[in-house]
């Protein structure tokens, strides 16, 4: 019988036994296509800050030049207004999205995703808003991986693998980061460390990070100079640092929310107008405080190599909150991370100063502290320590300061899950799905998809036989994966802590199925105690 006759419960499952052989070449052709997209991507934002700056010279020079730039912002405002109105998966960072896309709970265009954000983000971030590269980037990525599947006609399993792959090549891409992508897509995207994910991410990181170099050189982001360690001595004021920006982390994230609400409740402004408001807000600023202007990577540099007065680093650092917050909540194209890491990075730098004239700390540690922050502060606000030190560490290029990220990191994460705040990408997404008013449900009963749910030490499932467990309808156990081995399930085996549950269900079941066994595979013992 042909294979095109065969039933597609059998085609899933042949699939799934013969695709992880195919992941890693797929994971390179993704990582080199979402390479060469987001270096083109890169390239046009450069460009588009070196005219940006032009602009705003030419204006302090004459003054009567500021009136056709503010109608040509509004025409820009009212074009991307437009193009998030009629393509929301367009909006903001994009992260958010592509978690939804995974969890089966909205879908993406791929086509249009890459055409709408890339566009959008160029015009959005080139024309000054407080605005990343970095969430769009790893969007895009994902629309790439998507797109590969959709071409070749790939089953829903690998479809989930190939979008995650492509998120880590964009952030990869974005910060010349291969780790901090692969991690990033492993610990916050795709939430799970299945050695297939990280064969896959890693593959495609790596490959977008060679295309990135080739075009902008081996040299890290953030190219400083040798920065002395911090003394032993010292670490009680990194841990102190870290409770600060665990703090100033839950507030980010507060406020970041309530803008986006503050923005849908005025009625009067439709939803096309909002990004003109941030716009023209950007003119006063470019004209008053210029630093305060894009995501801030050349603030970062500055604050390595030149010595500001503390008012004014305190001016800028208020000033890029509230910028940061009244262009990301009108929904522009654009991330939050490199505003979010020049934010932690000026709060450090303060910290340092403060240090400096009150507890007699050398001042050649300001750097450091500037550069642990924006770990500490990254963590506080994704919860996502691994990719937080990874990320600075190859943004920086040196490990000379693996163990003060380390604890400052730490430090940060526990502050911020005491006061329970979310990660911001999921307080996001669940903001975005409140938003477009309906629940998207994905695909058909009959196609089926293959979900693999790692078990967790504690959880439900821990140390039970397969027939103690009740397990929710429509739904079949095919494989238990531990280690190499592959076992095909029965009544009488028994389900260990870091085992893989292999599950075939209708694709229709996804979400529903996804819940439960992620409720049923996590662990419990935490909350017991708590209870208790």
């Amino acid at each position: 019988m042909e294979l095109k006759h065969k039933t597609n419960t059998y085609k899933t499952l042949f699939h799934w036994h013969s695709f992880r052989l195919r992941l890693v070449v797929e994971g390179i052709g993704i990582g080199i296509t979402a390479g060469l997209l987001i270096v083109l991507y890169r390239y046009a934002l450069e460009k588009a800050g070196i005219l940006l700056n032009y602009i705003y010279k030419s204006i302090s020079s004459n003054y009567i030049l500021a009136l056709p730039w503010i109608l040509a912002l509004i025409v820009i405002g009212y074009i991307v207004g437009l193009m998030v109105k009629y393509e929301p998966m367009i909006s903001g960072s994009g992260i958010p999205q592509v978690e939804g896309v995974l969890l089966r709970e909205l879908d993406m265009t791929w086509w249009k995703v890459i055409l709408g954000k890339f566009l959008g983000g160029v015009l959005s971030i080139g024309s000054g808003l407080s605005l990343g590269r970095e969430g769009p980037s790893v969007q895009l990525g994902a629309a790439v991986g998507q797109g590969f599947s959709e071409v070749f006609r790939r089953i829903k399993i690998e479809e989930k693998y190939l979008i995650t792959s492509g998120a880590s090549a964009g952030l990869a891409a974005a910060f010349n980061a291969p780790l901090a992508g692969a991690m990033f897509a492993l610990e916050e995207v795709h939430k799970n460390f299945s050695p297939l994910v990280l064969l896959s991410a890693l593959s495609s990181a790596l490959s977008a990070d060679f295309i990135a170099s080739e075009f902008f050189g081996l040299k890290p982001v953030f190219d400083f100079k040798k920065l002395d360690s911090i003394p032993l001595k010292f670490y009680f004021y990194i841990i102190l640092l870290g409770i600060i920006l665990g703090l100033l982390g839950v507030l980010f994230n507060k406020l970041l929310l309530k803008t986006q609400s503050l923005y849908i409740k005025q009625r009067w402004l439709k939803k096309e107008f909002r990004v003109i408001i941030p716009l023209l807000i950007s003119v006063f600023l470019g004209l008053l405080l210029p630093q305060v202007l894009g995501g801030g990577h050349e603030l970062i540099s500055s604050l390595i190599t030149e010595k500001s007065p503390l008012m004014i680093l305190i001016i800028i650092l208020i000033v890029k909150f509230l910028f940061t917050m009244a262009s990301f909540g009108s929904g522009a194209p654009g991330g939050i991370f490199l505003p979010l890491l020049t934010i932690g990075a000026l709060i450090g730098n303060i910290y340092g100063i403060i240090l400096v004239h009150f507890a007699h700390v050398n001042d050649i540690y300001i750097s450091q502290f500037v550069i642990l922050a924006m770990a500490g502060y990254f963590t506080a606000v994704v919860k996502s320590p691994l990719t937080g030190i990874i990320l600075i560490t190859e943004m920086t290029g040196s490990f000379d300061h693996l163990l003060s990220l380390a604890v400052v990191s730490i430090a940060a994460y526990i502050v911020a899950d005491i006061l329970a705040s979310k990660p911001v990408y999921e307080a996001l997404l669940e903001k975005f799905l409140q938003n477009i008013g309906e629940h998207i449900s994905i695909g058909n009963k009959k196609n089926k998809s293959i979900l693999e749910f790692p078990v967790c030490m504690g959880s439900n499932l821990d140390s039970k036989q397969i027939k103690e467990v009740k397990w929710p309808s429509y739904c079949l156990l095919v494989a238990v994966k531990r280690g190499e081995d592959e076992i095909i399930p029965k009544g009488d085996t028994t389900i260990l802590p870091g085992d893989y549950l292999i599950v075939l269900t209708n694709e229709d079941k996804v979400t529903k199925i996804s819940d439960t066994l992620i409720t049923m595979t996590e662990c419990n013992e935490i909350q017991k105690s708590i209870n208790q």
